[in-house]
């Protein structure tokens, strides 16, 4: 203060917070105010009608829960996975080859392999939509897969997998999964180039395994890292309405059974007329994510490794 620091500071500050009031915080208030009243989004007169509309959020059974459930599923399988594969195949690409004399290196051709598997992270969300589509398609229509099983006598669904309630979900889940495992390949990669080698050629010295080299020293060092994927893969977890709408019959169907939360945000809130009750589901979509990225931070805190 004594020498002006902070008024310096604070001009700076002052437009881009205020900007970001303007255009995030202020919407979001002006989201949680909406969902109190029952407007239609296309008059301009609303009555205030108190939490009518959380209240009845968890009574409709034809969108709202089965949404929630799908999009349960999907919160747990994609982290789960991607990280899982992600994380292996860093591993493998970095230090997964032969040991060379106490050294330890990655596969043949790693760096090529880090540009395929990163590959779809260049796609945009309705490329990946449409060639996905494709490749889910009946078999008469195109499919790759279909084709592929119907080829080696296999039985497929006559419609494709996207028009079968049993395997649009998981079609849907996998999609999710080719997207970004390719990320966090690289992402994990970047984490583990940190760590020293001497590390792992002590390890290796020691009698330790590929499998010992993981769970002991990869793993715990790169938790951190863990950890921030699993916050980024929930929240894209909670916002995967673009690839459900692009891919599957009646933009979640086949009679539901891919309906996800950011769906049934859409359909009240620009097919039903229904603004403020989209509203109360997108307050409760937002501050899902909130909770679940404080409690992963809370509850995922370890002692930070130092090497």
């Amino acid at each position: 203060m004594k020498h002006g620091r902070y008024p310096f500071i604070l001009s700076f500050l002052a437009l881009p917070v205020g900007l970001y009031a303007w255009l995030v915080i202020l919407p979001f208030a002006q989201a949680f105010q909406i969902s109190l009243t029952d407007w239609s989004g296309s008059s301009n007169s609303f009555n205030y009608i108190g939490f009518d509309n959380y209240v009845n959020l968890f009574k409709d059974e034809r969108f709202v829960l089965p949404a929630l459930r799908h999009t349960g599923i999907i919160l747990v399988v994609l982290p789960v996975v991607t990280i899982a594969l992600g994380l292996f195949f860093a591993f493998m690409l970095n230090l997964g080859g032969r040991s060379r004399q106490g050294r330890i290196e990655g596969v043949a051709g790693s760096r090529f392999h880090k540009v395929v598997y990163f590959f779809p992270q260049v796609l945009s969300v309705a490329i990946v939509g449409i060639l996905w589509k494709q490749v889910y398609a009946p078999e008469n229509f195109g499919g790759l897969i279909t084709g592929t099983l119907g080829a080696i006598g296999l039985p497929t669904p006559v419609n494709g997998f996207l028009a079968d309630k049993r395997f649009v979900l998981a079609a849907v889940i996998g999609v999710l999964v080719w997207s970004a495992v390719g990320f966090y390949l690289v992402f994990f990669s970047s984490a583990m180039a940190s760590i020293p080698r001497d590390i792992y050629e002590a390890a290796i010295i020691d009698g330790a395994g590929r499998f010992q080299m993981f769970f002991k020293i990869t793993l715990p060092l790169l938790w951190d890292s863990v950890q921030t994927a699993w916050i980024y893969l929930s929240i894209v977890a909670l916002d995967v309405f673009v690839l459900v709408y692009l891919m599957t019959p009646e933009q979640g169907g086949p009679d539901t059974a891919s309906e996800v939360v950011g769906g049934v945000i859409w359909k009240y809130a620009f097919k039903h007329g229904e603004q403020a009750f989209a509203s109360a589901i997108g307050v409760v979509l937002f501050f899902a994510a909130l909770s679940l990225a404080v409690v992963s931070l809370r509850f995922g805190r370890r002692e930070q490794i130092e090497y």
